[in-house]
């Protein structure tokens, strides 16, 4: 059985077989934890796909915001997509140096924004490579052009959203973080933050999603074992959640892939969460 929603990503051969189409925008949405000591954008201006520009979520965010890639405000959103050459009606491609950890949350924004013409290279640039497929260091200038917002406010949840449900309205709390960090076993990437995970909340890592070889989603099969496996029911609400918002994107697509649409990312997730003093956490 396949997804019911197969367009959220793209193989490689297709990605191949349309990179010089003039409808298609490629990004490389790769972010890095704060702990893996790199820089995403130094290292896409040494080794992209070829025509890809740079989606940088911390640039491409509420700066004002203390806590990390919050959403922007429609303005910025629109503002900056519209200089990588991205208009309403362009198909988006997005990919991650890590097959698949942080293209999600590009995925996701802009759906969140109104653009439901964007998918995720299944893989990333790990697969693309591995097949032999052409890298560049060539520097790639967007022609500008004007993206228009129409936001989606079902996607988020705020921090009040969390403590009603957590309280005890309907919705079903999914975190993709490890289960380390999930049981407070493991430290959190960011400093100032207390360990664990939210009462209710059901712990499924994001990399269960994936194929540990390949980075490639598993199939619709094996997604709605895990799902069953977890007592997850598709037909109540469902709030996906992480350290800062990324990750939780990534289940967020594996859901949409089998036919969930109306997942929402909690944004500020275990940034917000974990550092207040007043929310319930459990250990």
């Amino acid at each position: 059985m396949s997804y019911l929603n197969p367009q959220a990503i793209v193989s490689t051969d297709w990605l191949s077989n349309n990179i010089n189409n003039p409808n298609l925008v490629i990004l490389d949405g790769t972010y890095h934890l704060p702990t893996a000591n790199r820089n995403a954008a130094e290292e896409f201006l040494l080794k992209h796909i070829e025509s890809a520009v740079f989606f940088d979520i911390d640039d491409i965010a509420d700066v004002d915001n203390g806590l990390p890639h919050m959403l922007p405000s429609d303005k910025v959103f629109s503002d900056k997509v519209g200089a990588l050459g991205i208009n309403n009606e362009k198909r988006v491609v997005v990919y991650d140096v890590y097959g698949m950890q942080s293209a999600a949350r590009t995925w996701w924004m802009f759906r969140f924004f109104g653009h439901e013409n964007v998918s995720v290279l299944d893989g990333g640039l790990p697969k693309w490579i591995n097949e032999g497929n052409k890298i560049s260091s060539r520097p790639v200038t967007p022609s500008p052009t004007t993206f228009v917002c129409n936001r989606q406010p079902r996607l988020v949840k705020s921090l009040n959203d969390i403590k009603e449900i957590v309280k005890g309205e309907k919705g079903q709390i999914i975190d993709a973080r490890s289960l380390g960090r999930f049981n407070g076993t493991e430290p959190e990437p960011r400093p100032s933050m207390r360990s664990g995970h939210m009462p209710g909340a059901i712990s499924l890592p994001f990399t269960k999603f994936l194929d540990p070889e390949s980075k490639t989603y598993i199939s619709n099969e094996k997604i709605n074992h895990l799902i069953k496996e977890l007592n997850i029911d598709l037909n109540q609400p469902i709030t996906t959640t992480c350290g800062s918002g990324v990750t939780a994107c990534a289940l967020a697509l594996g859901l949409f892939l089998i036919g969930k649409t109306d997942v929402a990312v909690y944004d500020g997730s275990w940034s917000e969460w974990g550092a207040l003093s007043d929310t319930s956490i459990v250990q």
